[in-house]
């Protein structure tokens, strides 16, 4: 097993920034806003010769007892009960504070292993920025700089010495499970309905709009079939969208959707669909990712509700009619079980490999029942067919004069190839390619004169002998 190394401080100390740097990436929002971090993001860390797995947390606050804070606390002491290294992280700018105290003394109780990181300290004498804090008896503090990455390579080699180099292990990453983003509006359910799925309060699901800022990323296994989860924040209309941090935390989502094999869509029962619901979907369409739609809060409906919803939603989403619809409750874990057979049958679909000769012969058979209709003197061509890309499958079209071809011709192929394949719950591409004729373009050359000569003398001739 890797080493986990969980990063605890209190809020904005750097905590997302060193996340983003040990794994090389930009997974975790940044910015100079306390308490941006609020659920455990998790990553593979790349800086070092050793593999570890590195927990970004939110700021901790263990004296708060309700709110969200309270719930940031709950998930940041959980991260640090799976720790075997957990990374005290302090402000060298600020100093100590009494707010470090209190973490200090609270991860002390944990009897885990504990690294005292001085974070912020570039252009500063190392052992003037860290001598207060050898009073909290944690050890030798470690003076780093996240944003500049000054002595983090050291840091990590510090972290993991006691840990001896694992064997190379053929198994399969996590970026070759399928990703199921989970998406909507604010407090429609997305994060109770993860933490239904993973049987843990693993994200904070809070009454509140917002909650969720960063897309968290959770490897899930349900029925021995392997997953990542990508929980998501709510996408709200673009006129209310004021704050920096949730356009960024719009920009993750949308991402996430753009990243993610199938996408489940989580719906408000209780609330009536809204032209946000349609645009989501509408992102989700033009993505082309496969899609499954949860309607949530189910349970409590009276039955002329529930027949209300579902006309409601065959209206609102009549252009996505080869989703599966789940009406069910994340807060009681109705009707979740079934959510996941259209979410295996979706992503099958989205990367179904179609041979060319089966293609071929679907088309032939959609010509045969629907011929495309003329344009202008002649009809088009429909040759042969071959499959162009997967997620959402591509079916390219080979053949002549298709640019004539319309709209509703290529939806009816569209269809007639869902139908044919069995592609269910993911949208499908149609592209049309006429052959190349490397005489369209060009002029005759001019005849010379004993052509032209030959050539009247043949007109001549056929008038005579055809009258004409």
């Amino acid at each position: 097993m890797k080493p986990t190394l969980v990063l605890v401080g209190r809020p904005n100390v750097g905590k997302s920034t060193l996340f983003n740097r040990l794994t090389r990436s930009r997974d975790a929002i940044v910015a100079d806003i306390p308490g941006l971090t609020r659920d455990r993001h998790y990553g593979h860390g790349k800086i070092g010769d050793k593999p570890y797995i590195v927990v970004d947390t939110g700021g901790f606050e263990p004296v708060v007892k309700s709110g969200v804070l309270h719930a940031m606390a709950r998930q940041t002491l959980q991260a640090v009960d799976e720790a075997d290294i957990v990374l005290f992280v302090v402000d060298g700018r600020q100093g100590l504070t009494p707010h470090d105290r209190i973490i200090a003394e609270h991860l002390r109780q944990t009897g885990r292993k504990i690294l005292l990181v001085v974070n912020k300290t570039e252009g500063m004498r190392t052992a003037m920025v860290t001598s207060e804090f050898y009073e909290l008896g944690l050890g030798e503090p470690c003076a780093i700089s996240a944003m500049h990455g000054d002595h983090v390579g050291e840091l990590i080699e510090l972290a993991l010495a006691g840990f001896l180099p694992q064997q190379e292990e053929i198994e399969e990453r996590a970026e070759n499970y399928p990703k199921i983003a989970i998406v909507g509006r604010p407090n429609v359910g997305k994060s109770t309905l993860i933490n239904t799925l993973v049987g843990e309060e693993r994200v904070i699901a809070f009454d509140q709009p917002g909650t969720t800022r960063d897309s968290i990323y959770i490897d899930f296994e349900y029925h021995q079939h392997h997953y990542t989860l990508i929980d998501t924040a709510g996408l709200r209309r673009r006129g209310k969208v004021f704050e920096t941090i949730e356009k960024f935390s719009v920009i993750k989502t949308l991402q996430a959707i753009e990243e993610a094999n199938v996408v489940v869509l989580v719906l408000d029962a209780r609330n009536d669909i809204s032209d946000q619901d349609t645009h989501i979907a509408g992102f989700i369409l033009e993505t082309g990712r496969a899609l499954v739609i949860a309607i949530n809060k189910w349970d409590g409906l009276d039955d002329y509700q529930r027949e209300a919803i579902k006309r409601e939603v065959a209206r609102r989403f009549v252009f996505l009619d080869y989703a599966k619809y789940h009406y069910i409750s994340a807060l009681h874990g109705n009707g979740i079980r079934g959510l996941f057979p259209s979410i295996n049958a979706a992503y099958a679909a989205a990367m179904a490999d179609l041979s060319t000769p089966k293609l071929t012969r679907a088309l032939q058979a959609a010509v045969a029942k629907q011929s495309p209709p003329r344009g202008g003197m002649s009809r088009p061509k429909l040759r042969y067919a071959h499959q162009g890309g997967s997620n959402p499958p591509l079916i390219i079209i080979h053949g002549s004069m298709l640019d004539h071809v319309p709209e509703t011709y290529r939806r009816y192929l569209e269809n007639t190839f869902r139908e044919t394949f069995r592609l269910e719950g993911t949208p499908l591409r149609v592209e049309f390619r006429t052959g190349y004729n490397p005489y369209a373009n060009k002029k005759p050359a001019p005849l010379t004169e004993e052509e032209a000569r030959r050539a009247h003398s043949r007109r001549r001739r056929n008038r005579k002998k055809y009258g004409r």
